[in-house]
């Protein structure tokens, strides 16, 4: 059985690909194909945007897909960057461009106000439109520096609670355990089973 992530992040790609390892499915993406269609991330929820994608996608190449919207939600910028986490610091920004304007908003921000968390909405659907969703979150808190090399995105900023090291500092297997989509993969991995899976 194949199986499409709507994605043409190549980060974001190799950590689902590993969290998925397990499943007896060949798991593509985006870059696997042509004629991929641009999906207008326009929700007002990661939940809304993660089940356009993967309806479409599922529908124009009539296989089962997975799609993900994920986010930063910051208790001190009142929720952002939420939904507009990819799109913070314009198009196509860089992990620095992201990173960068989030501590500058929140230079003056002392450290019991950094509060934060991850979430991640993952939708997976059938050809048929059938779709089901599923919800991921991990607590934190917005370090004052960037700090690691590894991961994207927000990953340099964020420390989860009850640790001292930034996603981007971990070994990416301990982070794929902590994450937000980690977190939604595991509840995903049953979902597929039972709905992608299934002739």
């Amino acid at each position: 059985m194949k199986l499409i992530l709507a994605t043409r992040n190549k980060h974001k790609i190799q950590e689902i690909k590993a969290i998925l390892r397990s499943l007896s499915v060949k798991v593509l993406s985006m870059l696997d194909f042509e004629g991929v269609p641009r999906v207008k991330e326009d929700g007002n929820t990661f939940k809304s945007n993660a089940i356009k994608k993967a309806k479409a996608f599922s529908k124009k190449f009539s296989i089962p897909a997975v799609a993900d919207d994920s986010g930063l939600e910051i208790k001190a910028l009142r929720g952002a960057p939420g939904v507009r986490s990819a799109r913070f610091a314009g198009p196509n920004s860089t992990k620095e461009k992201l990173c960068g304007k989030v501590l500058r908003l929140m230079k003056d921000v002392p450290p019991s106000k950094r509060n934060a968390r991850f979430v991640c909405n993952i939708a997976a659907s059938l050809p048929t439109g059938k779709v089901k969703v599923v919800e991921g979150t991990v607590n934190g808190r917005i370090a004052f520096e960037m700090r690691g090399s590894k991961g994207f995105g927000y990953d340099p900023i964020f420390i989860p609670k009850g640790y001292k090291k930034t996603f981007a500092e971990m070994k990416p297997s301990m982070k794929n355990r902590l994450s937000h989509r980690g977190r939604a993969l595991k509840k995903a991995r049953v979902v597929i089973k039972k709905l992608c899976l299934t002739k």
